[in-house]
């Protein structure tokens, strides 16, 4: 994990970083979750990037679930680094979110619901971001299938994707959420018309790859959205986690 916060003594907000599938090594290492971080803390969060790989040596989930590491356990890895975080001096532990990109991302729709982690007694947070997430039915080699995507999903959310993104398409995402949207949950949802998977990646501007379903995926980096991703989650966040009076 690596902890990041503003100038001063707070308190002040929050937010978790949930990796993609790779984690913080990858190809190159990450450079986008630590560029996340900084834009976090000088937008005046206390930021912690949490690692669900590297301490399990684990390289990868980006093929199935390995060493243990599944969506459950990065949802309670996210859940306890905000427990973490709420013990700090600095943080208001009421302004705690998350925010996850791709695997990360699919992290948050599983921890928008009560039911996904009961065995966690920590409060839930306050809001969470998912970036390019997938929304399939998720068929692991032993067990049932299952949803990450929950009727009772009640943390307020918003989901970023790609209309170009064939790694988790954006389609099969609109289709299980607009439901529950109209049902009156706390959820917003905006698709980027150019965007691939990953499109804030600057590190793996032109890499492809065939993934775990058999598609050949491409990524592009996009300036634009990446800023206009940028602008909308602390937006996001500044309204349904206002400041004290």
């Amino acid at each position: 994990m690596a902890l990041y916060k503003p100038e001063g003594s707070g308190p002040f907000p929050a937010v978790v970083l949930q990796h993609q599938c790779g984690g913080l090594a990858g190809r190159v290492g990450n450079q986008s979750m630590l560029t996340w971080a900084k834009e976090a803390v000088a937008q005046g969060y206390v930021t912690m990037i949490i690692d669900s790989l590297g301490p399990r040596g684990v390289d990868s989930v980006c093929m199935g679930p390995k060493g243990g590491v599944t969506f459950f356990r990065g949802a309670k890895d996210a859940l306890q680094a905000a427990a973490h975080l709420r013990t700090l001096p600095f943080v208001d532990g009421r302004r705690v979110a998350l925010a996850g990109y791709s695997w990360g991302a699919m992290v948050g729709l599983l921890a928008s619901s009560p039911s996904a982690v009961p065995s966690v007694s920590t409060p839930r947070f306050a809001a969470i971001v998912s970036f390019y997430p997938g929304c399939f039915t998720l068929r692991p080699p032993t067990g049932a299938p299952y949803e990450l995507i929950r009727p009772d999903m009640d943390t307020p959310l918003l989901v970023l994707m790609g209309a170009q993104d064939t790694e988790t398409p954006a389609d099969e995402c609109m289709q299980k959420l607009q439901p529950i949207q109209a049902k009156g949950a706390a959820l917003q949802l905006h698709v980027y018309p150019d965007a691939t998977h990953c499109w804030d990646c600057k590190h793996l501007d032109g890499f492809s790859k065939t993934d775990f379903r058999g598609t050949r995926v491409h990524y592009h980096y996009s300036e634009a959205d990446t800023v206009d991703s940028r602008k909308r989650m602390f937006e996001f966040f500044g309204k349904v986690m206002p400041a004290r009076p």
